[in-house]
């Protein structure tokens, strides 16, 4: 009974930032590893150590934390694996149907990977997963301000490493592309 009532709280508190959460899921592990998995990873570790979190406040953060966590490990293991880049480009042509879009989305994968880390995952969630800068700036225990600065900086940056590029495609372009191919 005590099972069933935590798996209960825990799913009655998801529920709301599933879709979101999915996303975020998606737009990390793109090329690296299924996104389900990598979700199913992060809501199996978090309902098992439901009771032990004492602010559920917090739990989005652990769960995002775990997302981190599961993708650095997994990309160090391809850092081994030379066909990253062509899978990756295969993944990107079968899912838009569109070669160049396909490329764009691509360049901005390799100039998000330049971007520091709190930077992209700030970046990311904010413009693929949709979630707020007050919700970020609790993600990543930060100031609203910090947050603002750091999506900010992160655009800023991605928009510099884009004008090297010669393709037309804008970032939001290439942003809103990425977030339409994933779940």
């Amino acid at each position: 009974m005590m099972q069933s009532n935590t798996n209960e709280a825990f799913l009655n508190w998801y529920e709301p930032i599933h879709n979101r959460f999915i996303r975020y899921c998606s737009s990390v592990s793109y090329g690296i590893l299924e996104t389900e998995d990598l979700a199913q990873e992060a809501i199996m570790a978090t309902l098992q150590n439901y009771h032990r979190i004492s602010d559920k406040n917090k739990l989005r953060n652990y769960m995002i934390g775990i997302v981190r966590n599961v993708v650095n490990n997994q990309r160090r293991r391809n850092k081994f694996h030379a066909n990253w880049e062509e899978d990756l480009l295969n993944k990107l042509k079968s899912a838009t149907q569109n070669a160049e879009v396909a490329v764009d989305i691509q360049f901005l994968l390799n100039a998000m990977d330049k971007l520091p880390a709190k930077q992209k995952e700030a970046v990311l969630l904010f413009e693929v997963s949709g979630f707020s800068m007050k919700e970020i700036s609790r993600i990543q225990d930060s100031s609203l301000t910090a947050t603002k600065t750091r999506i900010s900086r992160g655009r800023k940056q991605l928009k510099e490493l884009s004008s090297e590029d010669t393709s037309k495609a804008s970032l939001t372009n290439r942003l809103t592309a990425f977030a339409s191919i994933l779940l």
